[in-house]
């Protein structure tokens, strides 16, 4: 009498799902210490290079072109993940990004950096879209608020990394580019990757699928076509409202502080950047846990009313180096960046698996581009209203609109993963 194979329950925790959890965390620590390198060593970089009076207007440059190449690497490599699997396009995000984060070290002019910065930033928005997939897909719906916070987690540890190693060995006009030569460190997870990481499953069955030949840009078309056009629409506004307030005004912290501890106080960007991310690493955690008990549009509603209660309390009230700006820089931490234990939650429930990285990577890159024009305002901004905290508590009123917009969202609570 044979016996066929015995089916794991759908709540049981295994091995290719923590080596896909492990891969997927440290992919998005370096993707966090990624983002937050550029503005902890923009100061020094670019006073290497540039008069100190520009060094605002490249800072906004810089991370406008870092934000257009995020978007195009999510919908690129979201793509190449819908087509050769997750894991196999996975480590090839991470590898391009390394690679191109290393090469800062050897830039001499702003436009060096703005180049490198493109290209790594190509494989970074990749790998947002990939890690997400890979995760959600691998572990059972009962764990995804968990893996969220996981997400969320890691990318801000990562960014917690960057001020620790910036306390250690403090970015100077001498030593910024040894913090570039560390960030092509992670080229080395390709290789766990690549041996120990199992291929989601869901997408191995999706892909079995017959399916007529069509060009590469069928899936992209799809994404906008009858009956995702509206979720990825929703999606996109969603996002976009998060980094607009993200890298148009809580990114400027670092320049902001050096300004107001001084230059005797060389550290101080770096105990911002700790701060900072300290207190993403709880907000991320605790968003999609808590946030999982109400609908979708009400829990991004609630953290963009704590975005905006957080930012007017920061930017809007006198600001001196000290105590009070440190539990401010923390709770800013804890409320404008929530949303990115949010996303990984909210994002994959939008697609089928086949095309799930696809769209969350133009959803979430998309929204990267809508962000440029207000990082490129933002730098004139600075000039404008006479400093960086004048020019976030402007900035940072893109929050009224995500009240609005999350009316306009695909309601996804309570659903499975579409197959």
């Amino acid at each position: 009498m044979s016996s066929s194979p015995v089916t794991p329950p759908a709540t049981t925790i295994t091995r290719g799902m923590q080596l896909t959890l492990l891969a997927g965390f440290l992919g998005w620590m370096m993707d966090g210490y990624e983002q937050a390198i550029f503005p902890l060593l923009a100061s020094p970089a670019l006073k290497s290079m540039v008069p100190d009076t520009e060094v605002g207007l490249w800072m906004g440059r810089i991370t406008a072109t870092f934000l257009v190449g995020a978007a195009f690497g999510g919908a690129g490599f979201g793509w190449l993940g819908d087509r050769i699997g997750r894991v196999r396009a996975m480590g090839l995000s991470i590898l391009f990004y390394s690679l191109f984060s290393g090469l800062c070290y050897f830039a001499t002019t702003p436009f060096h950096l703005a180049v490198s910065r493109f290209f790594s930033a190509l494989g970074m928005g990749g790998e947002w879209a990939l890690g997400v997939a890979l995760v959600m897909e691998s572990w059972p719906e009962i764990h995804r608020p968990k893996m969220a916070a996981a997400i969320g987690l890691a990318a801000n540890f990562g960014m917690v990394l960057v001020g620790a190693v910036a306390l250690a060995y403090p970015a100077s006009s001498e030593s910024w580019r040894i913090h570039f030569l560390i960030g092509a460190s992670p080229a080395v997870i390709t290789l766990l990757i690549r041996l120990f990481v199992p291929e989601s499953e869901k997408w191995k069955k999706a892909s079995a699928q017959p399916e007529v030949a069509r060009g590469w840009w069928a899936k992209i078309i799809e994404v906008f076509q009858a009956p995702y056009r509206t979720a990825t629409i929703g999606g996109i506004l969603l996002v976009s409202v998060v980094l607009i307030g993200t890298w148009g005004a809580v990114q400027w912290i670092p320049l902001w502080v050096t300004e107001l501890a001084g230059p005797a106080n060389t550290r101080a960007k770096a105990y911002a950047m700790v701060l900072v991310s300290l207190g993403a690493c709880v907000g991320t955690v605790v968003a999609p846990l808590f946030l999982a008990k109400f609908t979708r549009r009400r829990g991004y509603q609630i953290l963009c009313g704590c975005a905006l209660l957080m930012s007017a309390w920061i930017f809007r009230t006198p600001a001196t180096w000290g105590p009070l700006l440190w539990l401010k820089i923390f709770l800013l931490g804890c409320t404008a960046t929530a949303f990115f234990g949010f996303f990984p939650l909210y994002l994959p429930e939008l697609f089928p698996t086949k095309i799930r990285a696809t769209g969350q990577g133009i959803c979430y890159n998309t929204g990267r581009l809508v962000a440029v024009p207000f990082v490129l305002l933002s730098g004139e901004l600075v000039k404008w209203l006479g400093g960086y905290q004048q020019a976030a508590a402007v900035i940072t009123l893109i929050y009224f609109a995500g009240l609005g917009f999350a009316f306009f969202a695909r309601e996804t609570s309570g659903q499975t993963l579409a197959e």
